[in-house]
């Protein structure tokens, strides 16, 4: 754990809130593939989507733009703004990595794996409810660390986000 400095309660609310985008994203990804296939984390999906909803709108509303302008606007505006504390820097950045990952993810399924497998194999259901699993876990636990006022370590993307992340 990494201390660089007190992070005050609305740090940590700010810190909190920027993994919403993860949760957002992993639910546009694969949210329609596990409700039409009757995924057994369907009900689990249905929780995370009824809060969010209101959210999910706006998020893909605009032509599908504004997660892009989302990302943009957090990296230019947060992670590289020194008058903004580390603690949020560091978890805006976190989220972003973890976004990126999730994009990846997408590219990857869209170009190369669904001229192989159908969305509906057990293969594909495997990947997705992986994915939504990670991506609901590692995002439960970074809320949790950030309410708490603690830096989340997340092996391999931490690292990355401290690497971004300027003093």
């Amino acid at each position: 754990m990494t201390w660089r400095g007190s992070s005050s309660p609305t740090d940590r609310i700010f810190a909190c809130l920027v993994y919403l985008l993860p949760l957002l994203d992993v639910v546009g990804l694969v949210g329609a593939v596990l409700f039409a296939s009757g995924s057994f984390l369907a009900p689990v999906l249905a929780i995370v989507v009824l809060p969010l909803s209101p959210l999910l709108g706006i998020y893909y509303g605009f032509g599908g733009f504004m997660p892009l302008i989302i990302f943009f606007a957090l990296y230019m505006l947060v992670v590289r703004n020194d008058r903004v504390p580390h603690f949020i820097r560091f978890n805006v950045m976190q989220a972003i990595l973890i976004g990126i990952l999730l994009s990846l993810f997408s590219i990857i399924w869209n170009y190369v794996l669904s001229s192989i497998f159908l969305p509906t194999s057990i293969v594909a259901q495997t990947l997705f409810n992986s994915v939504f699993l990670a991506t609901l876990g590692v995002s439960i636990y970074c809320i949790f660390q950030s309410a708490l006022g603690r830096y989340a370590e997340i092996p391999t993307i931490s690292e990355a986000a401290y690497t971004q992340v300027r003093y």
